[in-house]
Formats: C-alpha cells, sequence, structure tokens
C-alpha cells in the first residue's frame, strides 16, 4: 500500500490563492514605483553628458510612454488576478455553506478558465516588466548619455536590465506558459474523486479483487447498496479485473448469470438474520486468496465483511451508504411527523448508543469510501477517521440506460393511459413505505387535490414502486396512477414520460439512485432538504427545488413547479443532466473506484506511482 505522508498537505484553492497573491504583492510594488516615477518625473536637462551625447527630446517622450504602458501593465494585471483570487474565494465559501446543508449560489470556478486567467495576469506581468526595462534604459540615456556614444558608464549601466531580465521574464514565461500539470496525492484529495477526470484507457494493471456484499440484487427488487454493488462490480469486471464476490445464497429464486469470464460468485447460506455467515466466507476468501495470486483489494458493501475479520487487513475498502449519525436526523424528522394516535418511539436514545459504537470499530477498516459528501465530511468531524483513509466516491448510475428518449416517454405515457390534456406530469419512485417520506407526500397531494381544482385538472402523478403506501395513493383518484414495481429497463422508460422526478425521502443517509437516474435522463429534481442530497446532488435552484419534511413545504414547492411549468422544467433538467454527467455516471463511478483501488495495491518497488494523479490543476 502507498505510504501516507504525515502530514497535511496544502489544498489546491490555497495555492492558487497563493499564487494570485505572489501577483498582486509584486505588481502593487512595481505600480507603486511607477507612480513614483512618473510623479518625479526628472527634468531633461538635469544630465551629466553634454553636447551630441545628451538625449534628445525623443528620448524623454518614449521614457513617459513606457511609464504609462508600464503602469497600465501591472494594474490590468493585478485587476485579473483579484478577480480570480475573489471568484475562488466565493465558490469556496458557497463548499462550505452546502456541507453545511445551506445554498448560497451555484458558482463553480471553471477550472480552465482559472488556469487562463491566471496566465492572462502573468502575461500582463510580463508585458509591464518590458515596458519599465524599456523605460529605465531610456532614464540612463537621458542621465549618462545616448547608447550611440557608448559611453562606458551608460553600457554598464544597461548590460544587466537587457540580460538579467530578459533572462528572468523567459524562466517566469515557461513556468508560467508551459502545460500546468501537477501531480496531487489522491490519498489526501479533499472532495469527491467524480470531480477528477480518469482516461478511459485499458486499466494500468488488472487487479483481483473480493465484494463482501449481503445480498446479491434479482430483478427489480434491489435496494441502494446492493445495486451500487451490481452497477460498480460489473463494470470493473468488464474492464478486465478479476472479480469474486461473496454473498448470500438466494432462496426460493435462480441466481442471475452474466456472460463475463472473469467474474466469479462464492454463495453461501445466510444466517438467521440474514446477515453473511462471516467464518463461512472468511473460510472462501481464504481459500480464494491462496489460490492463485492474493487479493490486491478486498472491499465490503457496510458491514458485509465485519470489522472482526477485516481489523488486521491493509488492503479492506469499506464503502458506507448511511451511518448512524446521518440517520438521526431522520429520527427527529420522524419523531415531529408522528400523530398524537401513534406511540412515541426512542430511536434517538438508541440511536446516539450505535453512533458511539461506531465511531469505536470503524477505525478498524484500513480504508473509507463514502458515498456522499456530507458522509465524508461526518467520519472526517464526528468519527474522527484520518483525512488519507477517507474517500469520497459518490453514486453513479448506468448513462446507458438511463438517458433523454421523447420517443420512449411518449410510448409509456400511451401504453399506462395517461391522459394527453394534463399540462403536468409529476414521477416518485421508490419503496412506498413510511421512512421515504410518503406519508408526507400523500398529506400534501390530498389536501392539493382538495383545494385547488385547477391544479387538480391540470397534473397528474405517476408512482413507481411498491409498499402500503401504493393502496393509499389509489385512494386520490385518477390523479395518481400507481405503477408498481419496474424493472430497469421500464423505469428508464417511467423517467421520460414525467416533467419532473419527486423524492421525498425522510432518510438523511445516502445517495439515492432514482435522483441520479432521474437527472441522467434530463429531469429536474424536487427533493427534501437533507444535508446528502443538498451537499451532492441538488446544489442550485437552477437544477430542481428543496422543501422542508412539512406539509405545507411540501405544498409550497408543488405549487411552484407548477407555476413554473413544463418549459422552466425542461431548462432546469438540462442542467440536472450536465451535473449528472460529469458527476453522477456508472463509467465515472467505476473510473474512481478503480484508481482507488490501483493506489491501495501499488508497489512503489516495481516503479509503480498509481496514488499520484496527475491534475490540470495550476
Amino acid at each position: 500500500m502507498a505510504n501516507v505522508m504525515p502530514h497535511r498537505k496544502l489544498s489546491t484553492t490555497t495555492i492558487h490563492i497563493m499564487a494570485l497573491d505572489g501577483i498582486i504583492h509584486v505588481n502593487s510594488l512595481f505600480t507603486l514605483g511607477l507612480f513614483l516615477g512618473l510623479t518625479l518625473y526628472p527634468d531633461p536637462a538635469a544630465t551629466l553628458v553634454s553636447g551630441s551625447c545628451s538625449a534628445g527630446l525623443a528620448i524623454a517622450e518614449n521614457l513617459v510612454s513606457c511609464h504609462v504602458y508600464s503602469f497600465s501593465s501591472f494594474l490590468f494585471s493585478s485587476l485579473i488576478a483579484s478577480a480570480l483570487k475573489q471568484a475562488i474565494k466565493i465558490a469556496n465559501g458557497n463548499r462550505e455553506y452546502e456541507e453545511r446543508g445551506l445554498s448560497m449560489t451555484n458558482l463553480r470556478v471553471n477550472l480552465m478558465v482559472l488556469r487562463f486567467g491566471i496566465l492572462v495576469s502573468a502575461v500582463g506581468s510580463v508585458f509591464g516588466c518590458g515596458f519599465l526595462t524599456m523605460a529605465l534604459v531610456n532614464m540612463v540615456q537621458i542621465k549618462l548619455g545616448v547608447l550611440g556614444c557608448k559611453s562606458f558608464h551608460t553600457l554598464a549601466a544597461i548590460s544587466p536590465l537587457v540580460t538579467l531580465v530578459p533572462l528572468a521574464l523567459a524562466i517566469y514565461n515557461q513556468i508560467m506558459t508551459q502545460k500546468q500539470d501537477k501531480f496531487i496525492d489522491l490519498l489526501w484529495f479533499p472532495s469527491a474523486w467524480n470531480h477528477l477526470s480518469f482516461p478511459s484507457n485499458p486499466p494500468l494493471k488488472l487487479l483481483k479483487i473480493a465484494l463482501f456484499v449481503k445480498k446479491w440484487p434479482h430483478r427489480s427488487h434491489a435496494g441502494g447498496l446492493e445495486r451500487h454493488a451490481l452497477t460498480l462490480h460489473l463494470a470493473l469486471a468488464k474492464r478486465g479485473h478479476e472479480l469474486h464476490i461473496f454473498t448470500a445464497s438466494c432462496l426460493n429464486c435462480s441466481f442471475p448469470t452474466y456472460p463475463i469470464s472473469s467474474l466469479y460468485f462464492h454463495l453461501s447460506k445466510p444466517t438467521a438474520a440474514g446477515y453473511l455467515d462471516q467464518s463461512i466466507v472468511w473460510q472462501q476468501l481464504q481459500t480464494q486468496n491462496s489460490t492463485g495470486k492474493p487479493f490486491d483489494v478486498i472491499h465490503t458493501e457496510s458491514v458485509g465483511l465485519r470489522h472482526t475479520r477485516a481489523r488486521n487487513l491493509t488492503n479492506v475498502v469499506v464503502s458506507w451508504h448511511g451511518i448512524a449519525y446521518e440517520t438521526i436526523h431522520s429520527d427527529i424528522i420522524q419523531e415531529l411527523l408522528r400523530t398524537p394516535e401513534e406511540p412515541q418511539a426512542y430511536a434517538l436514545a438508541e440511536r446516539a448508543s450505535k453512533v458511539v459504537e461506531e465511531v469505536k470499530f470503524f477505525p478498524k477498516y484500513a480504508h473509507h469510501v463514502a458515498t456522499s459528501d456530507h458522509c465524508g465530511d461526518v467520519l472526517k468531524r464526528i468519527y474522527m477517521i484520518p483525512e488519507e483513509r477517507v474517500h469520497v466516491i459518490l453514486n453513479g448510475v448506468d448513462e446507458e440506460v438511463f438517458k433523454p428518449d421523447v420517443a420512449m416517454g411518449k410510448d409509456f405515457k400511451k401504453k399506462f393511459g395517461i391522459p394527453e390534456n394534463r399540462s403536468l406530469v409529476l414521477g416518485m419512485a421508490g419503496r412506498l413505505v413510511k421512512d421515504k417520506g410518503h406519508p408526507l407526500m400523500f398529506e400534501a397531494l390530498k389536501q392539493l387535490l382538495a383545494e385547488n381544482d385547477t391544479f387538480r385538472r391540470s397534473t397528474v402523478f405517476l408512482v413507481a414502486g411498491d409498499g402500503p403506501w401504493g393502496a393509499r395513493y389509489r385512494d386520490l383518484g385518477t390523479n395518481v396512477i400507481v405503477l408498481g414495481p419496474l424493472d430497469q429497463t421500464r423505469l428508464a422508460m417511467f423517467y421520460n414520460a414525467i416533467d419532473i422526478f419527486v423524492n421525498p425521502t425522510l432518510r438523511a443517509q445516502g445517495l439515492d439512485h432514482t435522483l441520479l437516474e432521474a437527472m441522467l435522463s434530463g429531469k429536474p429534481l424536487m427533493a427534501t432538504r437533507l444535508a446528502s442530497i443538498v451537499g451532492s446532488v441538488i446544489v442550485g435552484t437552477d437544477m430542481g427545488y428543496l422543501f422542508s419534511p412539512q406539509v405545507e413545504s411540501v405544498k409550497k414547492a408543488l405549487y411552484g413547479i407548477w407555476a413554473d411549468g413544463r418549459e422552466v422544467l425542461e431548462k432546469k433538467g438540462l442542467v440536472a443532466r450536465k451535473r449528472a454527467l460529469n458527476l453522477f455516471t456508472a463509467t465515472k463511478m467505476a473510473a474512481a473506484y478503480e484508481r482507488l483501488f490501483l493506489c491501495i495495491s501499488n508497489d512503489e518497488k516495481n516503479g509503480e506511482n498509481n496514488c499520484k494523479y496527475q491534475s490540470p490543476l495550476i
């Protein structure tokens, strides 16, 4: 495994600001000097020579002109640098607000524009130095005589200016204008790896990877953890890596098969509680570890492999899709929404104990992957796991399946009899259970449909999924069409049939795959204002709507969507899809995990350098 530096490295933001500060400070000194030079402009008559060697009026005019040109160049350079510096600070402050679940603006600094701006600022400084050198040459000619006389004092004064200054400028220009690739240590990268750009070339080397997952997905019945395991590891196997999946056998169903020669399943009977039998899967792991080459990386989805087994392994990576600290927010919401008839839950006290328990055993895993920015922050601050062992890799979904397709959407509407006269089609998908926020959404819809006839006549809600709240949604009448569970293909059609996707979840942990699928399908979002969603998904009003888990807040958001109309929603959908293509594709997620696994299996003795990332950042 790669050696980890024992000290914290400077962030890219800090390096950018330091570089810009340097330009501004140097420019300020030169600008002040030029201002004083113009103010104390020498009298051309005050020369140390006379006769034919004295400077004429043209040289005096050039002196003033070069002063002004140099002054303008330094001022231009400083203004550009100051603007870039303020943009970085504002964007960095915006990210800090998002991490706390707040929202300011959707400001993001385009790194290519930033780099170009720094180069422009540097060029301004170079021109300023050039004009300043020319002004000084003219000053020497006025004081010591023109160059044509070849006076020793004149040549001695000018020689350093015309040799050392151009040399320094050439070096400075070379540094600032060459390709500014910079190697960063991936283990210390502070943001989500999805923001990095990974080449689509074949892997640097093929890995032998073990996966522990409680249950392998079966058709459309799969939770977020299982879908993450399926999407990620099939992608890695297709990349040529040798995948060994340790999971529970499927009772009363046929286990799926895949035409991938490097994919192997090792099944075992689950325990009475439905978990992997640790003694059995550990023995299976030991057998496969001693067959051929040992595993390069051992990956466990949540606690598929218990910490009691993983504590002495340095190549274990655990992916967290929800931790106890995040669920405290969900428990608070559930208690606030509890009706007087419902018994009071005591989950909060139990959850606090669970958090303490997790803080104790989480560090026994070597490496941690947080699937949301908020979870990564909690693991570092609350669970006190060293930063170099926490890596944020956001969830991704198959971009080849979930994509805009107008014809597909029309066919779906026709198949399920969705009226053409409805100006707004809203959709929900997932398990129709209490903690997914469906009691809250049900009450909001019930009130809206009862109090506003125009809203009722112009809208229709499509509900995909199964659960106890499906029957209650049907009771709301023809405005709500319950579709039941949909497989992946029909789910893609469903997203193309709606104008906006609504997710009323009360679960504060992880990133819901349905949000990402809808974004890739070009649809805007309406979702609960939870830290993981605000921090990673809906980062601005130009891609969706947020609401607090209260009936009135839900109604207000729905009315806002209705008032904006389909045209506004289409524009927001384009923004959402652009963000999803950049961050939430299966390809990006698999590339990030692959690079992490390569880094963990890094063999420096054989010249491998997989923990260094060549960044286009300065």
